[in-house]
């Protein structure tokens, strides 16, 4: 490390004893708000679709104009905050993450409301990036992994609480009122910025313009892929052409990175298998999570008939093991060869999922609670250790770099998971309703399927004939299980491919700051 960085990092260090608690609020409070902008619009979502007559395409994008934005700016962020400042780039980010939640809140138009979450993905990649590296560059060795495992209890605290509070707010206040939860998150974040410490990378003098564009249309248009592939057919002209240009704007951001004299995405460090499994990690990890949390309660409230509360309450074995064990998954790592946690937590995630397959319209506590805590349990006990990890593998100056390509995987996976499961689930769902309906088409098929993914089958069942709806009902809910129990199959072989490799790769003597 050079002089001048560590001349630049040392006032935060020197401040800790000091600032760690501001330190930690802050960044927690922050970390807390993204988790719930996903959870909450998940348990919203038929309400929200209902109450602006939204299409089942527009309904979808909700979520995805989110996670598009969100995964494509991450790197941007990271790069931003490495050169103008983490503390920066958090404030920025909190205030447009905050603006945009309070113009979800008001909007009559799902237009306006899919608009208004796609800048909020923006706002959410500066808070994330910049919170990760603001706890890098604060914490050495086991305070870092202490820190972490905060970072990763606050995910787990949205995460675990999203569903049930999201429930709550919209049978007793409305949909609305999810989002308005964010704004309040976000003006408190917004008292407490001014009292963190900055710290930047003074090496990194410019802007990789070239590498945030293509890099950003790559993904964007493998999103539009996912999306639009059920509504337009797999193989036409629009879905192919969306493939065929997101391999393209891929191929140029390689080029460029290779150019660049600082890229914002360094691509030397793919020389090293343990980095490459790190930052990997999120797809073995967070893949299969944030797909139960979005269309699980969807299902319940769909297919199950529960209300949004019931459907809430039902994830909590999934979602409490998130926020209970981060803090305890960190002190492990003091100890555990962190190979072996990750792995651990991928095979039990693949077990989780494999138990998943008892499933059905009627499940209720006795069925679930076993499969979902397993799933939970793999889940929490690698959130932070993740985080702290993909941070230690470069050095401290570099760590909004590390943190913003670590985190762009893992948003990158989540919007992929969101987007193509919805296409999984709704491709397969349509699939099993092929002549089961009786005077349904192939388009009727198509839009009865999409609205059972999206928890809207009732509104789906009211435009079709009186005689026909206990049978096309009966269809749906067997045909999206179905489509379901295959889902969960491809979820565990995931994560036993990841837990195989995550052991045999990973050397921890290449991570440093973690013990």
């Amino acid at each position: 490390m050079s002089v001048l960085a560590e001349q630049d990092l040392a006032a935060p260090r020197a401040g800790r004893a000091a600032g760690g608690p501001a330190i930690m609020v802050a960044v927690a409070l922050a970390s807390v708000m993204l988790p719930l902008t996903v959870t909450g619009p998940a348990v919203a979502l038929p309400a929200l679709a209902t109450d602006l007559g939204a299409g089942v395409g527009a309904a979808q994008w909700v979520q995805n104009a989110y996670g598009v934005t969100f995964a494509a700016c991450l790197l941007a962020a990271g790069g931003l905050a490495d050169r103008f400042g983490r503390r920066r780039v958090l404030l920025i980010g909190v205030q447009v993450f905050l603006a945009m939640s309070l113009v979800c809140a008001l909007v009559p138009n799902i237009m306006l409301v899919d608009l208004a979450r796609a800048l909020q993905g923006v706002g959410a990649a500066g808070v994330l990036t910049s919170g990760a590296a603001i706890l890098a560059a604060s914490f050495d060795g086991p305070a870092r992994a202490r820190a972490f495992g905060v970072l990763g209890a606050s995910f787990g605290f949205g995460l675990a609480l999203g569903p049930l509070v999201a429930g709550v707010l919209v049978a007793s206040v409305g949909w609305r009122a999810v989002f308005l939860l964010n704004v309040v998150l976000g003006a408190v974040v917004l008292a407490l910025v001014p009292r963190l410490p900055e710290s930047r990378d003074p090496a990194a003098r410019r802007i990789d313009r070239g590498g945030l564009v293509t890099f950003s249309g790559s993904l964007a248009l493998l999103a539009l892929y996912f999306v639009e592939g059920p509504e337009q057919g797999w193989t036409s002209v629009a879905a192919i052409g969306s493939l065929v240009g997101a391999a393209l704007f891929m191929l140029l951001f390689v080029l460029v990175e290779l150019r660049v004299e600082r890229p914002m995405f360094d691509l030397s460090l793919f020389r090293r298998p343990t980095f490459v499994v790190v930052v990997c990690q999120p797809f073995t990890i967070t893949f299969g999570f944030v797909v139960l949390l979005v269309y699980l309660p969807q299902y319940l409230q769909g297919v199950g008939g529960r209300s949004a509360t019931e459907a809430g309450a039902l994830l909590l074995p999934l979602t409490l093991p998130v926020l209970a064990l981060p803090l305890v998954a960190g002190k492990i790592a003091a100890r555990l060869p962190l190979r072996v946690m990750l792995a651990a937590s991928s095979a039990l995630i693949a077990a989780g999922s494999l138990w998943l397959v008892v499933l059905g319209p009627d499940a209720g506590w006795a069925q679930l609670t076993g499969p979902l805590a397993v799933f939970g349990v793999g889940v929490g006990s690698a959130f932070g250790v993740m985080d702290n990890a993909a941070v230690s593998v470069v050095p401290v100056e570099r760590s909004g770099m590390a943190s913003g390509i670590f985190n762009t995987m893992r948003i990158t996976g989540e919007s992929v998971a969101i987007a193509g499961a919805g296409a999984l689930l709704a491709g397969l769902s349509a699939a099993g309703l092929q002549g089961r309906v009786p005077g349904l088409d192939t388009a009727g098929e198509r839009a009865l399927a999409g609205g059972a993914v999206q928890g809207g089958l009732g509104e789906q069942l009211g435009t079709l004939p009186a005689g026909v709806r206990a049978a096309a009902s009966d269809a749906a809910a067997d045909a999206l299980t179905s489509a379901m129990h295959t889902g969960f199959v491809v979820l565990a072989v995931l994560a036993l491919i990841g837990a195989v490799t995550t052991f045999a790769v990973v050397r921890d003597r290449e991570l440093t700051g973690t013990s």
